[in-house]
């Protein structure tokens, strides 16, 4: 009776079906490991913000990628502002991701020779994109700032491109690494996400960056049990086919028996091919 379980197409159709199975539930695999790798990164966010506070040099190091688990450590750190190699990051967007501008970014220099990248926020990109904007200047003389930590802009990370041949102090990374290319002495990895300078400055300056949203865990976990519930789904409509095609065989085979009987006995023949 189930011997068109032998016919090419079915065969095509049940290796097909028992191809996509173990890819669709290695789909729904990777999709929750992203769920998990998502919830983690909250995790270390929401570790990071409420943290007390500790100096930028005890987390992070010269030439040194920063760790995940220091992601958006509240940090501190002493020194004066570099406003000499002050240069600005391209095509960020505001608080509210509406309009485009600059990333104002200050070296400030630590005791002792290092310095490490601060930025102070976001202002609105001027009418000459190829000229330097006008920047509001940080405070003066020596100050302590606290910021948040984050790692070195990368094109992997990012999508964008370290683009050479842009107008002078303009950048597309924010990089502590790549910022050794036009600061002298040692720039430790990563850079700070200015939160407040004390003492403070004198009048308007930069949009603050906002703290990160790290409330979301995305759609990863429901895209996976989406996967998962077509690999179930597979045997189930194969499991269906088999039966519906074995079910038309059965009503052919009665009508041809009942031709066949009335009339030249030929249903047994009839029958057989079917069910062939």
């Amino acid at each position: 009776m189930y011997r068109f379980l032998l016919s090419r197409s079915w065969v095509f159709l049940t290796l097909l079906g028992l191809a996509v199975i173990p890819g669709m539930v290695e789909l729904g695999n990777w999709q929750l490991h992203r769920h998990q790798y998502r919830v983690a990164g909250n995790a270390i966010v929401a570790a990071g913000l409420k943290a007390a506070p500790v100096p930028v040099e005890s987390l992070a190091r010269p030439g040194a990628a920063l760790p995940r688990r220091h992601l958006y450590r509240t940090v501190t750190a002493e020194g004066r502002y570099d406003t000499a190699h002050e240069v600005v990051a391209r095509r960020r967007t505001d608080a509210d991701g509406r309009r485009i501008g600059y990333h104002v970014i200050t070296p400030l220099l630590l005791t002792g020779g290092r310095s490490v990248l601060v930025d102070r926020g976001w202002i609105p990109a001027g009418d000459d994109l190829t000229a330097f904007p006008p920047i509001p200047r940080p405070a003066p003389g020596r100050v302590t700032v606290t910021g948040r930590l984050r790692p070195d802009e990368t094109a992997a990370a990012t999508g964008i491109r370290d683009r050479h041949g842009l107008p002078p102090r303009q950048i597309s990374l924010i990089s502590g690494t790549l910022a050794t290319r036009r600061i002298r002495g040692d720039v430790l990895g990563g850079y700070l996400e200015l939160i407040g300078t004390v003492p403070g400055p004198a009048g308007p300056q930069p949009q603050l960056i906002p703290e990160p949203d790290h409330s979301g865990v995305g759609p990863h976990l429901a895209y996976a049990v989406q996967w998962w519930l077509f690999a179930a789904l597979v045997p189930v409509g194969w499991v269906v086919l088999v039966r519906r095609q074995r079910a038309e065989i059965l009503a052919a085979r009665a009508k041809g028996g009942g031709e066949g009987g009335a009339g030249n006995g030929g249903g047994d023949g009839y029958s057989a091919a079917l069910a062939l």
